[in-house]
């Protein structure tokens, strides 16, 4: 009797220990770094947007000349403003940030649904109607995701947060072009 309860104890010992390397394995298995937005930009463009040159300034707000496309369009720009405009359409990525396992928050744009009216394939954007109701985001502010089985979008206007691989990876689409892609293990309601 005592040997099958030291073999009883043995075993739930075995067990106890499997379970715990188990969880801890699993635990330790993808830790998601917290990333924002500006970290998906090189340093020289962020640098660049955080502080517009001049003749940038200069324009006023709601004028004909208050869009990146006018900007394009100007044959009168100096070369610092030339390099923002560049800075505003841009594709560059950090090459750091390449299949690491991320956590960033943003706001979706459905881009494919399948028969069942379900969400298969979207962008995620560092803000509400980037894409939608303005011109989209530089490419490397927008990040380009895929769902399988798909997802019900209750609302657009709800933020998430999404975790996952993210991969440098260009998508191309009319409402706007991707410099990375996140490879999502989850996504949930953003909160604090």
């Amino acid at each position: 009797m005592n040997r099958s309860i030291k073999l009883i104890n043995l075993v739930i010992f075995v067990l106890f220990m499997a379970n715990s390397l188990s969880l801890n394995a699993k635990s330790q298995a993808k830790k998601y770094h917290q990333i924002e937005w500006e970290e998906l930009v090189p340093l020289d463009d962020l640098e660049l947007l955080l502080n517009p040159p001049a003749s940038i300034m200069d324009i006023q707000d709601g004028s004909s000349l208050d869009s990146v496309d006018a900007l394009a369009e100007r044959d009168d720009l100096d070369e610092q403003t030339k390099r923002y405009y560049q800075a505003l359409k841009s594709d560059r990525v950090v090459g750091a940030l390449n299949n690491k396992p991320v956590k960033l928050p943003g706001f979706i744009v459905p881009l494919e649904v399948n028969e069942e009216n379900k969400v298969t394939e979207f962008f995620v954007v560092p803000y509400f109607g980037a894409c939608l109701h303005m011109p989209p985001p530089p490419p490397n502010q927008i990040v380009y995701a895929k769902v399988k089985k798909g997802f019900v979008l209750e609302s657009l206007y709800n933020p998430y947060w999404f975790e996952g691989t993210l991969v440098t990876a260009t998508n191309e689409h009319d409402l706007g072009n991707s410099a990375y892609q996140i490879n999502i293990d989850s996504f949930y309601l953003y909160e604090e």
